[in-house]
Parts: structure tokens; sequence; C-alpha cells
């Protein structure tokens, strides 16, 4: 607390200094002359008089100089910068006053300035497609831009809303996606029944000395769309289609060389016969491996047998898996069993770990959830924008169609799919197949 001293103002310190300055040589002058008491007195009531009148001249441009100040800063701290100082006297506080008013014009034209730049940047969000939202540390939503309240389905602006309550009314997906916190991945099922893929950037910021948190979502915009995907199965088939033609007799004619080879001592063929069958096995492989993608049959569902599918992957990857008990799902096992040997092998690739992997399968009212996750380096935000269309890789003999293969698969199951990077490194893949 301040405490309530008594206190003079500058004006009549100035008055009080000038009297004690005055008095005291007359005061002097008068014992040393030894002036008797009523001269003493008069001349005492006339120096004061004539004392307190020089310093109110003195101090009445000083104290209106400094009222001056007084009243422009009180107008900088309301932020009002338009208000300029009429002091203009040829002095140091007439400089300061100068000062003062050369100051407020700089800060009014970086002011507007800055209003302009905020019009312009809040324009450019307004007109984003990309869904921006920024709450602050007490959980309130401070900005919000079209795309976003379009995202959460909001009928008017989201500034002022309490966070979680406008994550009861999202869908189910995005409020998954904002509940874990990290950037990710996410699809989101519209009411066509399309599926949209959605990436989520999020930040950490101090604003006015409050931490806020920002979130960008950016819906993919596919390199391919589903028109030029089914073009490109098209031709991967047509492609296909002609190579096996020429496999076919290839290996027969390979056969027959070997047998008809085995009679002649030459050691050489055996290398040459060797290369040819190593090389038509791979393109064999190459060719099966783009026909998962191109001819993806139609689900024949049933009721998965977990704990046979579950050892049989056992005993290719090194895994941990946790699975509830009672898990029923209805599914397509072989294409199951595909998604799964993608994951798991696109997780002992990232260079984790075999004991750092692991699978948990669990039910609920949505379905079963599938989720593999690994401690490997995870993804950066460009590759895992690109990670689910087809023919993106990084690896430089990758195909570019293991996690494509994996969403056309859940997508043919009317799931979800999504990838997230984990806290302390590593990346985690999200899948719900819907209940039967």
């Amino acid at each position: 607390m301040q405490s309530h001293k008594f206190a003079l103002s500058i004006s009549k310190k100035i008055m009080l200094l000038c009297n004690v300055s005055a008095l005291i040589p007359v005061w002097l002058i008068c014992w040393l002359t030894q002036l008797n008491a009523l001269l003493l007195i008069i001349t005492t009531l006339l120096t004061v008089i004539l004392a307190s009148f020089l310093s109110f001249r003195l101090s009445r441009t000083l104290v209106k100089g400094i009222k001056s100040l007084e009243t422009g800063l009180l107008n900088f701290k309301d932020g009002e910068l338009a208000t300029l100082l009429a002091y203009n006297h040829n002095d140091e506080l007439g400089k300061l006053c100068q000062l003062y008013n050369q100051t407020a014009k700089q800060l009014r034209q970086e002011k507007q300035w800055i209003y302009q730049r905020e019009l312009m940047l809040d324009k450019v969000l307004q007109s984003s497609p990309q869904a921006v939202l920024l709450k602050n540390d007490k959980g309130y939503i401070v900005y919000s831009n079209y795309s976003a309240r379009d995202l959460f389905n909001a009928k008017v602006a989201l500034e002022g809303s309490q966070f979680e309550q406008v994550l009861n009314n999202a869908h189910p997906q995005l409020s998954n996606a904002l509940k874990r916190g990290n950037d990710g991945l996410f699809s989101i099922e519209t009411e066509n029944q399309e599926s949209q893929a959605w990436h989520l950037s999020t930040g950490k910021l101090l604003l006015n000395n409050q931490y806020h948190y920002l979130y960008v979502f950016k819906q993919l915009t596919r390199e391919l769309s589903r028109q030029e995907v089914e073009v490109w199965k098209k031709v991967i088939r047509i492609i296909s289609h002609e190579l096996n033609n020429s496999l076919g007799p290839m290996s027969s004619m390979l056969h027959s060389g070997q047998l008809l080879s085995e009679k002649v001592n030459e050691p050489r063929l055996k290398r040459v016969f060797a290369t040819i069958s190593e090389r038509i096995k791979h393109l064999n492989e190459f060719v099966q491996g783009y026909g998962k993608f191109a001819k993806l049959p139609t689900p024949q569902s049933s009721t998965l047998d977990w704990p046979t599918l579950l050892e049989q992957l056992q005993s290719q990857w090194g895994f941990t898996l946790e699975i509830n008990k009672d898990v029923k799902t209805v599914a397509d096992p072989t294409q199951i069993e595909q998604l799964l040997i993608n994951l798991i092998k696109n997780a002992n690739e990232s260079g984790s770990a075999a004991e750092s992997i692991n699978v948990t399968i669990s039910q609920d009212s949505k379905g079963t959830h599938i989720s593999v996750s690994d401690q490997g380096k995870g993804m950066s935000e460009q590759v895992m924008a690109n990670a689910l269309i087809p023919f993106y890789s990084t690896k430089a003999t990758g195909s570019g169609l293991g996690l494509a293969l994996c969403r056309e698969i859940v997508e043919a199951h009317h799931g979800q799919i999504s990838l997230h990077n984990r806290k302390h490194g590593g990346l985690n893949v999200h899948v719900i197949l819907p209940r039967f």
C-alpha cells in the first residue's frame, strides 16, 4: 500500500526555497545593523512578498509545461496519440514538449500502419481456406476465421466460446485430433460419405503476457484427385496385364533353357539363368504390389479371428501387443491382414526397436480401434501432408503405395485413418473400423 505523506507541489517548493534564500541574508544584515523589531518585521514581510512574487513568476511557466507533459503522458496511457502539446516556449521544457509532439506524431503514424496491416492480415486470414483457431490459457477462443466456423459447423462467431464446449459439438475425429494436442493427420467423413483429409499444426505463443494456443487446420490439396487415381489404376491394370502376358512365356522359356543347359557343361549359363530368374521374380513382385492397389476388391466381410491373425503377424514381425477381450470385428480378413502388415512394416523400417513398436486393439461404441505406434523419427509436416497420397514415398526404393493402400482398405470398410507424431518421438497410426 502506498503511504499518504504530505507532499508540496513543485511551485510551492520553489516559492519556499526562494523565500528561505532571500530571508537568510536579510536577517543576517538586520542582525549586524541591530535593527529594531518593527523594522525587522516590515523588512521580513516585504522580502517574503517580493520573493513569493518572483518565485511565482518563475515557476508558473515551468508548472504549465510540466502539466502539459502530464496531460500528454496520460493520453499515451489511454492510447490517445492525436493530442499535441501547446507549450512552445524557447527553453529546455519547450524542447522537451517539442520532442514529445514529434514522438506522438511518429507513434500515431506507426499505429495507423500497424492497424492497416492488422486489417490486411485479418482479411487474408478470413479469406484463407485454412481454418485458424486461437485460444487463451483460460480455455476461451479469442480468434477464429470463417473456415474454422465452417469446420466446427458453427453458425455464429466462435470468439468468446469455451474451447471444451466447441469440441463437444465438433466431429469426433476433429475433437480427438485436438485433444491429442500434437501435429497430425486425420480424416473427416462428410455428409456425402466422402472422406476429407486434414492436417493439424499447433503452436504456443505469448501475447500480452498470457500464453495462447494456435491451431491451424489445412485441408490437404490432393496431388491426385479421385478421378486421377482411378485413371492411374486403369493404367496400372493395363501395364500389369501386358507384363503378365510377357512374364508367363519368359518364365516358361527360362525353365526350358535351364533343362537344356544341364546337357551343356557351361558354368556361365547357370549365372545367366539365375540372374534372369531373379529379375523375373522381382518384376512379378513389383507388378503384384501395384496390382493390389489397382485391383482392390470389394471387402468380403466376416468375423475376424484376431488371435490367429495376430499370431501369424508376430511370427513375421517383432512388436508388443495389447488387445482387449471380446473384440468382435466384421471385416475382410485378407485386407485387414494386409493393412496391419503395411503398418507394422513401416514401423519396423522407421528405425524403432521391435520392443518399442506397439499394436493396440480395442473396441467401443464407434467400432474397432487399431493403433500402431513406434519410437522412430516421426514425420515432418511436408511428409505427413503427403503420406496418404498414392506414389509418394521418401524411401529410395519405396513405391509410395503402402499407406495409400492402407487408406484404400480403411475407406473400403467405411472407416477412418489418422497419423500423429508422438510427443516423445515416433509416429502413431490410428484406424477406426465401424461396427458391423
